[in-house]
């Protein structure tokens, strides 16, 4: 891949900041809808926000079919959508007589939607190519919060003139993960492009579960969780122990300023070299590895970014977060609004990524951690994890540790979410630059590839781009 680098001289305008308030068609509107965090939501409680781009490629869109046509559809679909998400028109609050934070919605809140003229380089934005990760930032909207209010999501949408327009979308980490985060950007596509019917419901597999009931987890973790951040270093407030600021960053992802951001496929024919590879090279005792695509495609993304950075000394984390839903007893609905996850992280050398059995190394070590995803694994040490996590990441903010983790999934779909005027040029996971994580995603041709999404300082992204498809 050339190195083309591209430094936008960023003409954003702010046209417009609102508040989308949810539609009601009965006195429904004046109840107050209030959900308590659960233990795996508290996780998440000071992580950075998860920011996600969506670009839509629409060649000759005029200003005045954009305020005209699609903006009034956008804001419209998105008042019917928060019907079904109250919690996400609401804000995560800390009332003085709840022993723990709470999502609130009351009558007359809503989402913060920023509108927004940009002069950037649609094509550059939304290409595989290589520019700098700061480009990106003018175009998510920021989390409003405080120490005593924050808010659950937040949403751009950007107008390219004669190219086209992209929604940003912010999301409060203990608020959702990817998959509710996912299944609401879904909800609000389908609605918009069925025409903003208000008395049409949602399809069941878009329409959200509340039932906090269905996670069960250990008595009390829920508060250890959150007195253990309380009492860490990980928060930006000076002002509050209750604070519900969060963390600029986890995981030394680096400076955007000193980043550049690129996109790389691993096809469907790589990965049926790459299970070759493998298997040439293991016993008959050791070839029950699993070679699912995630486990080649984060195996091999890895081993990639070690030689590019060729540094053998140092620790490397390897972190994923495994979605709880099915591997629950019972298991919980795919529906199921929060989080629903758990952090998997385990920590080895970075030489032993960087010898001609690298690769191989990397499949087995990430294999035994998906092996690992068991029903009693779920909730199998949970008291330990939230200390486990803050003592990685206190590695990584003194650069004795990388951690690579990831965004995202294939399984996610991202690339079909379609509002009405086609679906995706390009998804971008912005949040990455901040976290040191990669982004993964479906390809969007559909073939069966894997879409990577790498944040890297030039030097390892250079190495990097000449590196990935020698390795296959």
């Amino acid at each position: 891949m050339d190195m083309v680098f591209y430094n936008q001289r960023n003409r954003m305008e702010i046209l417009e900041v609102t508040q989308v308030t949810p539609t009601f068609n009965s006195p429904k509107s004046t109840t107050e809808f209030r959900l308590p965090l659960t233990f795996s939501d508290i996780i998440w409680f000071k992580f950075p926000p998860v920011e996600r781009l969506f670009f839509y490629q629409f060649d000759e869109l005029t200003p005045a079919c954009f305020n005209s046509v699609i903006l009034p559809k956008l804001k419209r679909s998105l008042s019917l959508t928060l019907v079904h998400y109250l919690p996400l028109a609401g804000n995560l609050k800390w009332p003085p007589n709840e022993p723990k934070p709470i999502i609130l919605y009351t009558p007359n809140d809503g989402v913060s939607l920023t509108v927004a003229h940009s002069d950037a380089d649609f094509n550059i934005l939304s290409s595989d190519g290589v520019y700098d990760a700061a480009e990106l930032h003018p175009l998510k909207p920021d989390l409003v919060i405080s120490d005593v209010s924050a808010s659950a999501i937040a949403l751009q949408v950007t107008l390219f003139p004669n190219k086209g327009f992209c929604i940003g979308i912010t999301a409060h980490h203990a608020v959702l993960d990817g998959q509710t985060t996912t299944m609401f950007i879904k909800s609000w596509a389908y609605i918009c492009k069925q025409g903003n019917n208000e008395n049409s419901p949602l399809p069941p597999e878009l329409t959200p579960v509340f039932d906090r009931s269905v996670l069960k987890g250990p008595d009390g973790l829920d508060m250890l969780y959150l007195n253990q951040w309380l009492a860490s270093s990980w928060s930006d407030s000076d002002t509050s122990k209750k604070s519900l600021k969060i963390m600029t960053s986890a995981g030394g992802g680096g400076a955007a300023s000193d980043l550049v951001r690129a996109t790389f496929e691993i096809t469907r024919e790589d990965f049926k070299k790459l299970r070759e590879r493998v298997l040439s090279k293991l016993s008959d005792s050791a070839k029950e590895v699993h070679l699912s695509t995630f486990v080649l495609s984060f195996a091999y993304v890895a081993t990639c970014m070690m030689k590019a950075r060729r540094d053998g000394d140092r620790k490397v984390a390897f972190a994923f977060t495994a979605d709880c839903r099915p591997r629950l007893n019972p298991p919980v609905s795919q529906n199921y609004f929060g989080n629903c996850n758990r952090p998997k992280i385990e920590v080895a050398k970075a030489r032993d990524f960087l010898d001609e059995n690298g690769f191989v190394f990397a499949v087995q070590k990430t294999s035994g951690m998906v092996k690992a995803l068991t029903e009693r694994w779920v909730l199998e040490g949970m008291e330990k994890m939230l200390s486990y996590c803050f003592d990685v990441l206190k590695e990584a903010s003194e650069s004795k540790l990388q951690i690579i983790s990831v965004a995202g999934s294939p399984r996610f779909g991202v690339y079909g979410i379609d509002f009405g005027w086609g679906k995706p040029q390009k998804v971008v996971v912005v949040s990455i630059d901040k976290s040191g994580a990669i982004s993964m995603a479906e390809s969007r041709d559909g073939s069966g590839g894997v879409e990577i999404g790498l944040a890297l300082n030039k030097h390892e992204m250079n190495n990097f781009s000449w590196l990935f498809p020698r390795y296959v």
